[in-house]
């Protein structure tokens, strides 16, 4: 092997590998984020009672990924008739059923670690597509230090694998361009895939088949007279009658094709979606919930004729259930009710590394302006955009983990800067991608509650954001261990945010809104999440305690 394959070859083992032990030892570390519960134990149905009456708002293919580690973890029998709402049902997987929590979460959570760390090879592959080797190495620099990226692919969540799998689906409509009838189908897998991970993809779905027929057209513009040997990797030779066919002819075929690949991207996609469903439950046994809302206008009608599963569309109709109600917002130190426009482009400025937003813009720039690159800026440009725009919208001003797709989209993106001839440009990406890895190092390993260096760091996330930008219930078990071994013996009183069971980490709190404040003395821990959005009763609490140290920079301890 030459040399300088060698080096490549060990630089990406070593962005890949120092990835891979961040995402493991922060999901080992972690206890349960809020939303896992649910979705563990939904996976453990899935396989154990062939059910899809669980966590309907969400496709299924994400908790079927989690349930391929929960096979080999020993995960005991769930009651059939259990009575309880899916987060009772999560809480009683974890804590009431004789599992232990930190094993089954790690189980479930691996196979995520293991599809994020694959999404990154493709991040690299599509770089080097369009880019060559340099590329493919700032892009993956960029994707594999990204803290997003590692705290929300080290989690038994559904974010990562819809938008890794939808960023597979753009990369292989990609290739199409060359080779349609080997690639546009994978597209088509691919794209299925993350419909059946996450619904809010739907809305990349037009512009996926549009691109797979334009890849459709460029390789029969290409090659106008290729057949169907192509499929098998054959090259196609060359037919006389089509080369001298006249022009009219020759746009209709390719009219044609370009057709043919749009709606067979599509159909195949479709086919997916139901293949998982069937794979669930083989009968789709599925009754729709009492009283459950139907929109009226375009919503109503696009979830009527979407040619998936009654379970699939309902679960639409429950997602746009939970857009309908008002939620509370925390944006740089004020609370709000409702959501605000600009929550997520702020958000991302927040918890972005200051080098990785130069390069992502400098890569969308590079793009437009740089011939080579050009036509590429069509697969990753507009769906992130789109995605963003769509994200903004929503009801829930949570987590920049609704823009997750960006640092995938975007790193394949900045890896244009490349191309650009002037000499200075390639070594200050370099160092921009190097300020990314010493941000992303220097949080290990609290990638949940990151934010970049002009907002403070890590340690001052709490104090812009809230919820699963910094606390989303992950931190008992640190907390468990700092009140051993700093505050032994003291009365501890406890509000925590979370879907996990204090008590079965040792923590043995109280509640103070259960006595009168005048009686609440000793240690007061409380998520920083419940911090921001302080309740009128316990504001008050907060203003006559003195905050004196931090748990995983989620939550606070105060001395009262």
């Amino acid at each position: 092997m030459p040399r300088r394959r060698l080096m490549y070859l060990l630089a990406v083992v070593a962005m890949l590998g120092q990835m891979a032990f961040a995402m493991v030892t922060t999901a080992r570390q972690q206890t349960p984020t809020i939303d896992e519960p649910v979705y563990v134990a939904t996976a453990a149905v899935y396989t154990q009672q062939h059910s899809l009456r669980y966590n309907p708002e969400h496709p299924p293919l994400g908790k079927l990924i989690m349930a391929t580690g929960l096979l080999f973890s020993g995960t005991n029998e769930l009651d059939p008739a259990y009575p309880g709402s899916q987060s009772a049902l999560g809480r009683h997987l974890l804590y009431e059923s004789g599992n232990n929590p930190f094993r089954l979460l790690f189980a479930a959570r691996l196979p995520i670690i293991l599809l994020t760390l694959l999404f990154g090879l493709v991040v690299l592959v599509f770089a080097r597509d369009l880019t060559g080797p340099a590329g493919g190495l700032v892009a993956l620099a960029l994707y594999a230090f990204s803290p997003d990226v590692i705290a929300h692919g080290s989690l038994a969540t559904l974010d990562v694998p819809a938008a890794g799998m939808l960023l597979t689906a753009f990369w292989l409509a990609w290739r199409g361009r060359e080779r349609p009838w080997r690639y546009l189908p994978l597209a088509g897998v691919a794209l299925g895939a993350a419909l059946a991970t996450r619904a809010n993809t739907l809305v990349a779905v037009p512009l996926l088949v549009l691109v797979a027929a334009w890849s459709m057209w460029h390789a029969q513009r290409a090659q106008p007279a290729a057949t169907g040997l192509e499929a098998a990797g054959a090259e196609a030779a060359p037919d006389p009658e089509a080369a001298a066919a006249p022009p009219a002819k020759t746009v209709t075929r390719r009219l044609l094709f370009s057709a043919g690949a749009l709606i067979g991207t599509g159909l195949i996609a479709v086919a997916v979606v139901w293949v998982v469903y069937l794979v669930v439950d083989p009968h789709l046994r599925w009754t729709t919930p009492p009283r459950l809302p139907h929109p009226d206008g375009l919503k109503g009608l696009a979830v009527d004729w979407l040619p998936f599963p009654q379970a699939y569309r309902d679960g639409m109709l429950i997602q746009f259930k939970f857009e309908r109600q008002t939620f509370n917002g925390f944006l740089l130190g004020e609370a709000y009710r409702g959501n605000l426009w600009y929550y997520l482009p702020v958000a991302l400025l927040i918890k972005t590394p200051l080098g990785m937003l130069v390069l992502w813009a400098a890569g969308a720039v590079t793009m437009l302006f740089v011939p080579r690159v050009r036509a590429a800026a069509v697969y990753l440009l507009p769906v992130s955009a789109l995605l963003l725009l769509v994200a903004m919208t929503g009801s829930r001003d949570y987590g920049t983990r609704y823009a997750i797709f960006l640092p995938l989209f975007l790193s394949v993106a900045a890896a244009s800067v490349t191309l650009i001839r002037i000499r200075w440009v390639l070594p200050v990406a370099a160092v921009l991608a190097l300020t990314v890895a010493v941000s992303s190092l220097r949080t290990f390993p609290y990638y949940l509650p990151y934010s970049n260096e002009a907002f403070g760091g890590t340690a001052n996330t709490h104090l812009n954001l809230h919820d699963s930008n910094v606390d989303w219930g992950q931190d008992l078990a640190r907390l468990s261990q700092k009140l051993k071994t700093d505050y032994a013996g003291e009365k501890i009183w406890l509000i925590y945010k979370g879907s996990g069971v204090p008590a079965y980490y040792g923590i043995n709190a109280a509640n103070p809104y259960a006595v009168p404040f005048e009686q609440v003395h000793g240690i007061l821990v409380v998520s920083d999440s419940r911090v921001a959005l302080a309740s009128p009763r316990l504001k008050p609490l907060l203003d006559s305690s003195t905050p004196i140290d931090q748990v995983g920079y989620s939550m606070t301890i105060y001395r009262r």
